[in-house]
């Protein structure tokens, strides 16, 4: 399958002159998501790995607990976009009637639409205890995620959600919006039977509050993104339990809570 983006027209200034040319450019298109004929969600996303999405949007929000309980799912594609359509058990159908919301938002956008200040911040869900992660392997997941960022590469416009296993092993999902990414992400690992709990999630973007909920939702331990969180996103990861690395770069990272989950290969060789 061809990444999600095309060559567009362009002229560039550079060196004293305008040049014709063309670029290569994300697309990004509405994706609704419809939970048993109702609209739930509206998003601006990347036309791609939209089944994972789906499943993955409707696990951090909650509606379902697992994939199993997503009884059919259909993707119709219009002139305007793409509509994926969920048909769900009976107990997720159940719980959903009472907490419908229509959500319109863009790709940088994780909270439009909810009711109220405290549905915005609403603390993050307890991970579990987890394994250690020793700054090698982090620094290798990195290296690794963005090796495999294909629509990154091609583009230079997109964010990649990436899962470090425990063998070294990395799953990887792209978007123009993080939180997509990410919903993608936690998707893959669900549909593939990954426990995300044994683990650590990656992100090439800042931290934000959503992206500390949806990572809990998923259950794992440790979350680390290239650049600097919020304030709020450090005291929910912290309440959590969740260990919070941020501006990794190559030559290191910043810890920000619970960092008894990142050892030294000296200190892992002890403890192991």
């Amino acid at each position: 399958m061809n990444p999600p983006a095309k060559p567009l027209h362009r002229l560039a200034w550079h060196d004293g002159a305008m040049r014709d040319g063309t670029r290569i450019v994300a697309e990004e298109v509405p994706v609704a998501i419809v939970h048993d004929g109702a609209t739930y969600a509206v998003m601006m996303a990347s036309p791609a790995d939209l089944e994972d999405f789906a499943v993955g949007f409707s696990l951090t929000e909650g509606i379902i607990e697992t994939p199993d309980e997503v009884d059919d799912l259909e993707m119709v594609e219009t002139d305007l976009g793409w509509v994926v359509r969920l048909w769900l058990s009976q107990r997720p159908r159940t719980a959903l009637t009472t907490r419908r919301r229509r959500l319109t938002g863009p790709a940088g956008c994780g909270l439009c639409g909810v009711e109220s200040l405290s549905e915005a911040v609403k603390p993050a869900r307890p991970v579990g205890v987890g394994g250690p992660l020793t700054p090698l392997a982090l620094a290798q997941g990195f290296d690794a995620m963005s090796q495999r960022q294909a629509l990154g590469q091609l583009t230079r416009a997109v964010h990649a959600a990436a899962f470090l296993a425990a063998d070294g092993g990395v799953t990887v999902r792209e978007d123009v919006g993080r939180h997509n990414a990410l919903d993608k992400l936690i998707g893959a690992l669900a549909r593939s039977g990954i426990d995300a709990t044994q683990g650590a999630i990656l992100m090439t973007s800042r931290v934000s509050v959503e992206l500390v909920q949806k990572a809990a939702m998923a259950g794992a331990p440790i979350l680390a993104a290239i650049s600097a969180p919020s304030t709020l996103a450090v005291t929910l990861a912290a309440d959590a339990g969740m260990t919070l690395v941020a501006v990794a770069r190559a030559d290191g990272f910043e810890i920000f809570s619970h960092p008894h989950r990142i050892l030294t290969e000296e200190e892992q060789t002890r403890v192991a």
